[in-house]
């Protein structure tokens, strides 16, 4: 009987309850302050021994928890969106591999199992990324993997350097020597490799790229898997992030990313675009928090984002599939009419994007705000920080005018609805979590509640910031700019902005273009100059036409042979008379 269920089904029932498992012993270990370290010994050779070593403490558990969560809604939800996929066993199969190699970067607290996780993660997101087979899907995906390789070569050098320490389970060693400048260099690597898979500047340009992948996996990776992995892997740093220039220097750049990808959507036109800059100025506010020495708030928020950020994308695939795959936020609007459940899931999840009191994104993105107002910081970095909640919602209300109100502006060539029900029930599911989400985490992580004291205008700065970002989203959808091409006087500033301070192509023409003209000079002069002519092929030039010389006087032509003779007869005889 159990065969006659789909591939789909059995890993949304299988993954939904480990993750339920999961989530309710994270709970329970957190309540007794527990941490088990379990150590598999996977080969024993004389005095050696190779152990595999995994860390099971409230983190890793609850973080597991959310992730296969998320990964069984997500599967469940791509029974319908991709089914009219002739291989959906072998994405399901993929998808699977992905949470894998997830699960084992969560476990780990050693740099070699986080090594095999951390490269899983970056090869089979390349595989998803280019499931579509067209030239635009495998140049994401190119540009995906090579700069995840940046990371992964970042770690490697880690990991040789462990070995000064004379074993690879960096969680032994961070409090005892985070002094000793060994570390710091770990710590330097760690931080290095964090950055290029959480897309912080200046290697943000392969996220939006990687928007190229089916919407079910841009709903996984961009919630709780790819690009949270250089936030997690920092949070178990955070130790090395304490009070010095490391710090520092992460606040500014997770900074600056927030910043340019709040102000890089409010450019942009493609849906999932809008919601992949959305991710990387979430990503920028956790990396920012953490650098501030906060990594349990950066976790909680990490949590939150990924029930909000997974439950968006699900109701974009949705409107994609809908608009007979347009994701041009110019072709929607009405949508609330067509698609009143779709439309008031995503609505749901942009507020919770927004930080609405009382949904989930509220509980970590108000408090981090708060913990900002109170700490000692620079005057650059609040700025940032306030500005770039202004920009999300902003973009938020952009998105919600251009989709949801107004008239349809596409002639679609079937009716929209709501009838996608396998999609909507995972949609729901999510929006009931994307509501109560944050309240129940704040309970469990913060048990004993914190007092912040502020004057009145830095307590409703957050308020404020986002209630003028809202008014300027919609004024800036309501003017007809977009008609009359207003943007084009400030062409330059408009595609500067719109094109995130043009990282995608320094990152792509800007890497390859000097490479690439060098071999241009060199095959030139070179291959097509003097060795040309000098080398083999003008040798082999000049033996033919010698050799075609030589067989027009082999013909059998009479005049030739005789002229030939008689010439021949001649030189005999000058030679027989000198």
């Amino acid at each position: 009987m159990l065969w006659s269920f789909s591939i789909c089904f059995i890993s949304f029932i299988t993954l939904f309850m480990i993750a339920m498992f999961l989530v309710f012993m994270g709970f329970y270990f957190i309540m007794n302050d527990l941490v088990y370290f379990i150590e598999w010994e996977v080969l024993s050779l004389n005095s050696s021994a190779v152990v595999m070593t995994f860390l099971f403490d409230w983190m890793s558990l609850i973080f597991m928890g959310f992730v296969l969560f998320i990964s069984s809604l997500v599967i469940f939800y791509s029974e319908e969106y991709m089914s009219g996929d002739l291989n959906i066993s072998r994405f399901i199969i993929l998808v699977l591999m992905f949470v894998l190699s997830m699960m084992f970067l969560i476990i780990s607290p050693n740099l070699i199992s986080i090594l095999l996780g951390w490269d899983g993660l970056g090869l089979v997101s390349y595989l998803l990324v280019i499931y579509y087979q067209n030239v635009k899907s495998y140049n994401a995906g190119m540009l995906t993997a090579l700069s995840n390789r940046i990371g992964d070569v970042a770690l490697l050098m880690a990991i040789a350097w462990m070995l000064n320490f004379g074993s690879w389970n960096y969680i032994f060693y961070l409090e005892c020597s985070k002094e000793s400048w060994e570390m710091q260099v770990i710590g330097m690597l760690v931080v290095l490799a964090a950055m290029t898979k959480s897309a912080q500047i200046p290697f943000s340009s392969w996220l939006p790229a990687a928007m190229a992948a089916p919407t079910p996996v841009s709903a996984l990776v961009h919630s709780s898997t790819l690009v949270t992995a250089g936030v997690y892997l920092l949070i178990r740093f955070n130790v090395l992030l304490n009070g010095n220039s490391l710090g520092s220097f992460l606040l500014l750049f997770a900074g600056l990313t927030m910043f340019m990808a709040g102000l890089g959507a409010n450019f942009e036109f493609d849906l999932k675009k809008i919601i992949a800059l959305s991710t990387l100025s979430q990503l920028g506010l956790m990396m920012s928090i953490l650098a501030m020495g906060f990594p349990k708030l950066a976790f909680f928020h990490l949590l939150t984002h990924a029930l909000f950020k997974a439950l968006l994308f699900m109701c974009a695939g949705s409107i994609i599939h809908n608009m007979s795959d347009s994701q041009d936020i110019r072709f929607m609007g009405g949508l609330v009419v067509h698609m009143p459940l779709t439309s008031s899931c995503f609505n749901l999840s942009n507020l919770a994007l927004c930080g609405m009191p009382f949904l989930a994104g509220f509980y970590s993105k108000d408090l981090i705000l708060e913990i900002v107002a109170l700490s000692y910081l620079n005057m650059f970095s609040f700025v940032l920080y306030f500005f770039s909640t202004g920009l999300t919602v902003c973009y938020s209300l952009r998105l919600v005018y251009y989709s949801m109100s107004g008239d349809f502006n596409e002639s679609s060539s079937h009716p929209l609805n709501d009838e996608g029900w396998v999609m909507l029930k995972g949609m729901m599911t999510l929006s009931f979590m994307a509501v109560l989400g944050g309240s129940l985490l704040s309970w469990v992580l913060f048990p004993t509640p914190d007092m912040i004291c502020l004057p009145l205008s830095l307590k409703t700065l957050a308020v404020s910031v986002s209630l003028i970002g809202g008014w300027f989203g919609y004024e800036l959808s309501f003017f007809a700019l977009s008609y009359t091409l207003y943007s084009l006087r400030f062409y330059l500033m408009s595609s500067f902005m719109g094109s995130m301070w043009f990282l995608p192509f320094i990152s792509t023409y800007g890497v390859s273009k000097v490479p690439l003209d060098l071999g241009n000079r060199v095959f030139k002069s070179f291959d097509q100059g003097w060795s040309e002519y000098c080398g083999a092929q003008g040798l082999y030039l000049t033996l033919i036409k010698w050799s075609k010389f030589n067989q027009g006087w082999q013909n059998n032509d009479l005049k030739t042979y005789l002229i030939s003779f008689v010439l021949w007869v001649i030189v005999l005889l000058i030679l027989v008379v000198l």
